[in-house]
């Protein structure tokens, strides 16, 4: 298993070790303990989560206020999905800066997204599913949503056409708007 530190400070792209034989492949997706030996980072599961989306639906950014705070290991289980992470820490060196990584079922590649970092996809196969192991449960009023098309942010979806998007994303706030309403958190408290 490979863990490196992308370029958003504490969160990690894990490249699982396949072992490949007549019958298929095996791999370990996660492993706390390699998390911890490599990054440092403690990570507990308390949710796991599912979600199922047609070709060019686009999900995010979607972050957890902290507290409660919500880490959370991301990984594609079925399909193909351009995952992207943004910054969204105040007083973090990356502050609203964004790391692509294109995540399969095949590769078993998966990112682990710190607290206070916000997260969204857009599948790019039909019936894509993406696994969160997270660290905390769903706490009601405690999401913090970014419009995925927040020009300011002008992220690479390359989207081939108008994608998919909830009513609940599309009316999200900018980024800038989340700053000025004080919705995010610190850097030093994630």
């Amino acid at each position: 298993m490979r863990i490196e530190e992308t370029t958003i400070p504490g969160a990690f792209l894990i490249e699982p070790d396949h072992i490949s034989d007549d019958r298929g492949v095996f791999y370990e997706s996660m492993r706390s303990d390699e998390l911890e030996r490599a990054a440092g980072i403690t990570f507990q599961p308390r949710q796991i989560n599912y979600s199922v989306s047609r070709r060019h639906t686009l999900r995010g950014i979607h972050s957890v206020s902290i507290p409660p705070g919500q880490a959370k290991f991301v990984t594609c289980v079925r399909g193909v999905l351009r995952d992207i992470i943004v910054d969204l820490r105040i007083g973090s060196p990356t502050f609203g800066r964004h790391q692509v990584n294109e995540l399969d079922a095949a590769s078993g590649r998966s990112v682990y997204v710190p607290e206070g970092v916000g997260h969204g996809f857009l599948a790019l196969t039909d019936d894509s599913c993406i696994c969160y192991v997270v660290s905390s449960t769903y706490v009601p009023g405690t999401q913090i949503d970014i419009n995925p098309l927040d020009p300011d942010l002008d992220l690479p979806w390359d989207c081939a056409g108008t994608p998919l998007i909830s009513d609940k994303d599309a009316k999200a706030p900018k980024l800038s708007e989340a700053l000025a309403a004080g919705t995010l958190s610190d850097f030093d408290a994630a």
